[in-house]
């Protein structure tokens, strides 16, 4: 049967709870995914963005879709052994919002505010048949972000599997509704498909709320200091056999990227 190996990492814009940057592209390297899923990507008004390097870097076919505009900011704090400050609302580096919120953000900050644009990436080293974008709900209390997934037909050999990416909201802004969207323009379950991403929810919960899928990898991922939930998840259909999967450190984001070895029936 043909393989492939699938990763899916949230980034977090590239950057620790500091602002420091790290290295994405030598974290994608070592992944070493043929199709690759990020969250949190992160492209800057002006230059290049970090999805562009990779694919550059790396060789990857790429396609972003953008779910809200962003604001990285300079540190205003030397970084230290934690991986950002301990009130991470009033100091964190990244804001997303609409105009008006990162403009008052912005000016309240002494550093540079860099202004750009954060979103979820399907990048692929496999010939891409297809590429469509599939718009979520727009949820009240998540109303900066348009939340998407993008669906990608990849070919694997003389098949193809269906590959889908995503970046779920937190439970408590009503992720279920995106779930239940979702659900509904994924692949039958007997068709050869993997769905991966930031999921925002526990791999049980959403096992049930996806029938004819299962966890290809079950591991911590959140928060990558000291992992002690899984929130992000990589599912496949009965047609997918799943040879090996585990999570990553690598990096310096507040999660750990998951990698899993398949094969397509």
């Amino acid at each position: 049967m043909p393989q492939l190996t699938v990763a899916t990492f949230n980034i977090h814009a590239g950057v620790d709870g500091w602002g420091t940057p790290f290295d994405v592209v030598g974290c994608c390297g070592r992944l070493d995914a043929d199709v690759l899923l990020l969250q949190e990507t992160w492209t800057p008004a002006c230059g290049q963005g970090i999805v562009a390097l990779v694919a550059a870097s790396l060789g990857y076919e790429a396609h972003q879709v953008r779910l809200a505009d962003a604001l990285l900011l300079e540190p205003a704090h030397a970084a230290r052994a934690r991986w950002g400050p301990r009130n991470s609302h009033q100091n964190r580096s990244l804001w997303v919002g609409d105009a008006r919120d990162l403009e008052h953000v912005g000016s309240q900050h002494s550093g540079e505010a860099r202004a750009g644009t954060w979103g979820i990436a399907l990048l692929s080293r496999l010939p891409v048949r297809r590429v469509e974008t599939v718009a979520l709900a727009r949820l009240r209390r998540d109303s900066a972000e348009r939340r998407s997934a993008i669906l990608a037909e990849i070919e694997v050999g003389r098949s193809s599997v269906t590959v889908v990416g995503t970046h779920l909201a937190h439970l408590t802004h009503g992720s279920p509704l995106l779930l239940e969207r979702l659900r509904h323009k994924l692949p039958a379950s007997g068709q050869a498909a993997v769905l991966a991403g930031d999921m925002n929810f526990w791999g049980p919960p959403l096992s049930l709320a996806l029938p004819g899928w299962r966890r290809a990898v079950k591991a911590r991922t959140y928060p990558s200091w000291r992992a002690h939930s899984q929130i992000d998840h990589i599912f496949v259909t009965r047609a997918v056999e799943v040879i090996s999967g585990a999570s990553l450190a690598v990096g310096n984001s507040d999660h750990l990227p998951l990698r899993a070895q398949l094969a397509v029936a």
